[in-house]
């Protein structure tokens, strides 16, 4: 009896050794995946910084070409901006410190711009909408979607703005409308009637930013069709205007027209941009960040921030 209990007592210790084994294996294996996803995280957190250093040096270098280009066309008896200039010009990508980094500029006056539908005191402007209504019908969009954009920007209770509130407000999670000025073009998406795909498609062509007139040296043919009605009818006008510039002056294109130049003209274009939208993007080790900076640039070639968005 005795020896058949030391046996049994020699089981019960070696199955409990046996399960102090497994508890501490689990636990070493649990502290070493632990500090493995820990010592991976911080690499990524580290690469990603490292993104976002690349990134923000791709801005700082696309403020240093708009400096350069106002220095340019401060010696020049004829300043313009023009898709020939230093920051128009692709910038190819630059290896640095392991990683990469591009960048692109934009001028926003190629752009029309979206919040001048709407005057300061409220009222709808009309020839700013009509331009709108010619480029949606180029681009093949619905023009009824342009109402909810003139309702969103509206003062509250103007244009009746507030004829849409109550679909706002049946959202999850509910919103309300602007009631004034965009601040970024991705408030289109907030928009009724707007999803993604109608997004891409004509944000490219509309801006945010205070540009009252389109730069016609680096507009797209859309947009410059879209200026006067005659040119929406006659492309061929348009592919005259583009194969023409540069221009110095609005008068250079009512020259080319002749007596078929909009009586307009001279307030719908303009030779010169104010402001600018770099994109740099930086790349390390698998992390990517994109910044997206929108600067006012002044005639000494300082840039005044407007805008800064991350991704």
């Amino acid at each position: 009896m005795v020896t058949m209990r030391r046996r049994n007592e020699r089981g019960v210790a070696i199955l409990a050794v046996l399960l102090g084994i497994a508890l501490m294996t689990l636990i070493v294996v649990d502290f070493a995946m632990t500090s493995g996803l820990g010592f991976v995280a911080a690499a990524n957190q580290a690469n990603e910084l490292r993104a976002g250093y690349l990134a923000r040096s791709g801005i700082n270098i696309g403020l240093a070409l708009l400096a350069m280009d106002a220095r340019s066309d401060a010696l020049s008896q004829t300043p313009t901006d023009t898709l020939s200039d230093v920051w128009a010009v692709p910038f190819p990508p630059m290896d640095l410190e392991g990683g990469n980094l591009s960048l692109s500029i934009v001028d926003e006056a190629r752009k029309l711009p979206i919040n001048l539908m709407v005057n300061q005191s409220g009222a709808p402007n009309q020839t700013a909408i009509a331009k709108m209504q010619r480029l949606f019908t180029i681009l093949d969009v619905n023009t009824d979607l342009i109402q909810g954009i003139i309702q969103w920007i509206s003062p509250n209770g103007a244009n009746g703005a507030g004829d849409d509130s109550s679909f706002y407000a049946g959202l999850i999670p509910p919103y309300a409308p602007r009631n004034g000025p965009m601040p970024t073009i991705a408030d289109l998406q907030m928009v009724q009637g707007f999803n993604e795909a109608i997004f891409n498609r004509v944000s490219p062509f509309l801006t945010v930013m205070p540009e009252t007139a389109v730069n016609a040296n680096t507009a797209s043919p859309q947009v410059l069709a879209a200026l006067e009605p005659q040119w929406t009818e006659d492309q061929k006008v348009v592919q005259q205007i583009v194969e023409a510039r540069p221009f110095t002056q609005p008068t250079d294109i009512m020259n080319l027209l002749g007596a078929s130049a909009p009586p307009t003209l001279a307030q719908d274009v303009t030779m010169h941009s104010q402001f600018f939208t770099v994109v740099g993007t930086g790349t390390y080790a698998g992390a990517r960040k994109i910044i997206t900076a929108t600067f006012q640039r002044q005639t000494s070639g300082v840039g005044t921030l407007a805008a800064w968005h991350e991704d």
